[in-house]
C-alpha cells in the first residue's frame, strides 16, 4: 500500500516548539518554523497537519542522562496528551539526546547569526532525522 502524507517532528519547550517536515516524495526532514508556545499552539499545529498533508507527528522524548523521566519528560507528555486529540492523527516518540547541542554547533559553524528558534527547528530536523533512520519503511 502506497502511503501519501509528510511527517512532521516536533521539539517542545516552554516557550517553542521547533517544527521540522519530511515528505514522503523528498525524505529529507527540513525545519520548518518555530512555533512560541502559547494558547494559539494546537491550532497552528493542526493548520501545519492540514496544510502539509501530515499523516503523523514525531515529538522529540527527553531524557535524563541515564535515560530516567525527568519534569521536561513529563511536561512533553502532558503536551502531547493534548496534542493527540486536537490533531486526529498518530503520534510517534523518538529519543531527543543532545539534538539542541547538536543544531547549535553546526548553526554556529555556519558563521551566520542565528536565533534561538532556528535551534528549535534544526533541532526537530535532527529529531526526524533519527526517527527516519529508525523506521525507514514510515515514508515508502
Amino acid at each position: 500500500m502506497q502511503r501519501i502524507g509528510s511527517l512532521l517532528a516536533l521539539d517542545f519547550g516552554a516557550k517553542r516548539i521547533g517544527v521540522a517536515l519530511a515528505s514522503a516524495g523528498a525524505r529529507l526532514p527540513h525545519p520548518l518554523v518555530t512555533l512560541e508556545n502559547g494558547p494559539d499552539v494546537f491550532r497552528q499545529l493542526q493548520e501545519l497537519v492540514i496544510n502539509e498533508h501530515v499523516r503523523a507527528v514525531v515529538i522529540g522524548l527527553p531524557r535524563g542522562l541515564d535515560g530516567q523521566h525527568t519534569a521536561q519528560t513529563m511536561a512533553v507528555e502532558a503536551f502531547a496528551a493534548e496534542l493527540h486529540p486536537a490533531i486526529g492523527i498518530p503520534l510517534h516518540w523518538q529519543d531527543e539526546a543532545v539534538t539542541s547541542r547538536q543544531a547549535e554547533e553546526e548553526l554556529r559553524e555556519r558563521g551566520k547569526p542565528y536565533a534561538r528558534g532556528d535551534i528549535d527547528a534544526l533541532s526537530a530536523t535532527y529529531i526526524l532525522e533519527d526517527y527516519l533512520r529508525d523506521h525507514p519503511e514510515v515514508l515508502s
